[in-house]
């Protein structure tokens, strides 16, 4: 250990005790935010899906800065919704081990209840009750105050336990811009440190830092040229490592072309926070406050907004209001594509189409929406990631189901209802320079519209669509692209529904599957945008402009779950994406491109031989026939509940009828907890209500590692996978010069 020296400060060695002048807090980051129906009970099952972490100088600001980083809507340990509960609710709630419990525990300091008695119900240390006291008691203090009796003592200490400025704007009913410049003029400012192990006693040349107050400032800047990347955050459903992926290549980039790359993130998963990655890594929440103080202290050439998701698209406004350049696609046309009134306005006036909708903010409008245009329709909230809150109506009593659930957020934008269109999906990532436009190549989704893209089997080359269709989605990127002045990345979502092709939406940054076609395409995807962005032209890059003609290479990218780890979710598949994961197979065919995908997924293909499972809804079941025919052919032994097995009987199809769970001596429980099903179709009309017997036969399928299939297009994807597995040919080696 005396050999090995310590990268971090360059000078000592790994025998060197570490000293450190900092406190380092992780928080998991739950999903419960997006499944609200789910058991959120914590215990030794893991159910986070990702986390985050602060560095600060004391335990109060790191824990807040952990509670922003979240980007859950908390500015301070406030739960609003706790606020209407008697003492005995929340001193109930202190034994419940969940998500919430942090806030509650807040809660109940709040109203008095002591250290002993919470430390007797939850186990938590009386030190960090202690702690958690410290800024409940200052939080309560600026309830009592004004703005005006905000003096310079009060506001440091605020900010030395880590207090945001739109907390106490909130506190002292005063406006957040008031806050800042109040600090300002007190010359109350951040200053960053270094994380380096030793404790300032040794020069470190880490570029790693956190911000802190009344300390003495360790960054230094350094000279122009250099530009700040937004990153994406913790890793979460909707926005998961593509974006860290796209960080880390715009890292590269810049510093290729010569410019100092500077990036701010707080994923302690993620390479783009690894110390030797960027020139200067800031570790703070992706919050206005903490970002403008940054940029404050860079006062960089701009800002790169493209690679970080929506986490990184939310501060535009912010970022842009405060005087800094936003570099590639500009803020104005950012929100014309996020927007919704806005972009269906360039949308007719280009003339391209889209499902017909309108927008909502109270549970009225929303429902007069979807009488207007018939159900079923799609709800969803603006500027969401992951479709957050997205979910089909088919009744008047479901929109009003989900627009409290949206609700429970408060909406700065309106609830968009569009008419549900089921129909072939296709998307396209493209990069574009302001004149010229590559397209590396059209993604195809196997599942029909209405489960999220996430969620669906994508494949690339696409295998369904006519050159007419192509031509129509070249053209319209072409024409949306040059309309919203993409400088960078552009990526759209289409629907095909009978020979007519409609815009579902538009998201002027990377997307989930930049990774994906960057590497079934050789193209670098993420460098060309960066280059764009900075000024270069597309054609001079060498890689030719319009849709890029593939290579000999099939792509199958399918999404992988963690539904045994969240007991009472639904396990069927919609518009709210719950996928936690992706693989990728590629092959010389499609079948084959499958097999790998599903196998490296975790589903156990079995060859010819097994038991599958089929419950389709009545508006499935004509379809299911072939499907089930197939089945059958290839020697599997089919079992379906009572109303499908009547009509695959009535089409000659053999099949043995199963009791429905509600009768006594339930084969399919039986079944299932024996495991001597392989597969299990379960096609629902609806889902999400647990008491159906088709909610519990998919739970219970995935939490006896049971494969459980809820789309018919997933199926015959599956099918074809079968077939490959039995088949004589066997999988082979795709040798990447062939892309």
């Amino acid at each position: 250990m005396d050999e090995i020296r310590n990268s971090v400060t360059g000078k000592t060695y790994a025998c060197f005790e570490p000293a450190l002048d900092y406190v380092v807090v992780k928080i998991p980051r739950w999903p419960f935010d997006k499944f609200v129906k789910a058991d959120v009970t914590l215990g030794t099952r893991m159910k986070a899906t990702g986390e985050v972490m602060a560095i600060g100088s004391s335990f109060e600001i790191a824990l807040m800065k952990a509670v922003y980083s979240l980007e859950l809507g908390f500015d301070s340990l406030e739960m609003s919704c706790l606020s209407d509960m008697s003492d005995r609710e929340i001193a109930m709630l202190l034994k419940q081990k969940n998500h919430e419990r942090l806030f509650v525990v807040a809660e109940a300091l709040r109203r008095g209840i002591s250290v002993k008695e919470i430390n007797r119900k939850t186990g938590i240390d009386a030190f960090f009750l202690h702690k958690l006291i410290n800024i409940v008691e200052q939080e309560e203090r600026l309830k009592k105050m004004s703005v005006r009796q905000l003096d310079k003592p009060t506001l440091e200490r605020c900010k030395g336990m880590g207090l945001s400025d739109q907390a106490i704007a909130r506190f002292v009913k005063a406006d957040i811009k008031d806050i800042r410049r109040k600090r300002e003029e007190y010359g109350i400012l951040p200053v960053y440190k270094v994380v380096d192990t030793c404790a300032a006693e040794f020069e470190a040349f880490s570029p790693y830092y956190y911000s802190s107050y009344g300390c003495e400032n360790e960054v230094n800047p350094g000279p122009e040229g250099k530009v700040v990347i937004i990153g994406s955050g913790p890793i979460r459903i909707g926005q998961g490592i593509e974006f860290d992926y796209c960080s880390v290549h715009c890292i590269w980039a810049l510093k290729k072309l010569g410019y100092q790359a500077v990036i701010i993130n707080n994923n302690p998963e993620t390479v783009s926070t690894d110390f030797d990655i960027s020139d200067r890594l800031y570790f703070e929440p992706l919050t206005p406050e903490y970002v403008l103080n940054v940029l404050d202290k860079e006062k960089p050439d701009g800002v790169m907004v493209q690679f970080g998701g929506q986490s990184a698209i939310k501060l535009v406004k912010a970022i842009h209001e405060a005087g800094y350049r936003v570099l590639g696609t500009p803020p104005e046309y950012i929100h014309k594509a996020e927007d919704r009134k806005e972009f269906d306005a360039l949308l007719g006036l280009l003339g391209i189409p889209r499902p017909e909708g309108g927008t909502a903010f109270s549970v009225d409008e929303a429902a007069d929406v979807a009488e207007r245009l018939g159900y079923p329709v799609l709800v969803r909230p603006s500027y969401v990631l992951g479709g957050q809150g997205m979910e089909i109506a088919y009744t008047n009593s479901d929109v009003v189901e989900f627009m409290s659930i949206i609700n429970r957020s408060r909406q700065e934008h309106p609830v968009l209802i569009d008419k549900y269109i089921t129909g072939r999906e296709i998307e396209v990532d493209a990069v574009c320079d302001g004149q010229d436009i590559l397209i590396p190549g059209i993604m195809e989704h196997i599942e029909r519209a209405g489960i999220h893209s996430g969620d669906s089997i994508s494949v690339y080359p696409p295998v369904n669509v006519s050159s007419h269709i192509v031509k129509k989605i070249v053209d319209y990127t072409v024409e949306l692209a040059l309309a919203l002045r993409i400088k960078g990345l552009i990526n759209i979502q289409f629907l095909e529904y009978k020979e007519k092709l409609y815009v579902i939406e538009v998201n002027p940054r990377s997307s989930r599957t930049v990774p994906f076609i960057s590497k079934v395409t050789g193209i670098p995807l993420i460098e060309l945008a960066v280059r764009a962005i900075m000024g270069q032209k597309i054609r001079d890059m060498g890689y030719g402009t319009g849709l890029i003609s593939p290579g000999k290479i099939v792509a199958a990218k399918v999404p992988v779950f963690s539904f045994d780890k969240l007991p009472m979710l639904e396990v069927a598949l919609g518009p709210e994406m719950k996928s936690t994961g992706e693989v990728l197979g590629m092959a010389y065919n499609l079948s084959e491109a499958l097999y790998k995908g599903f196998t490296a997924a975790g589903h156990k293909i079995t060859g010819g031989k097994g038991t599958v499972l089929i419950s389709v809804a009545d508006i499935y079941k004509d379809e299911a026939v072939a499907l089930a025919g197939e089945f059958k052919k290839l020697g599997f032994n089919l079992l379906a509940t009572e109303g499908t097995a009547r009509v695959l009987i009535m089409k000659g199809i053999e099949a043995q009828t199963v009791n429905k769970l509600s009768r006594s001596g339930c084969d399919i429980c039986n079944m299932i907890k024996n495991r001597s099903l392989d597969l299990v179709i379960n096609i629902p009309t609806h889902g999400r209500i647990p008491e159906r017997d088709g909610f519990k036969i998919r739970r219970m399928a995935v939490e006896n590692s049971i494969p459980c299939i809820t789309s018919l297009d997933t199926a015959w994807a599956f099918l074809d996978a079968i077939k490959m597995s039995v088949g004589e040919k066997k999988p082979v080696v795709v040798c990447l010069n062939d892309i």
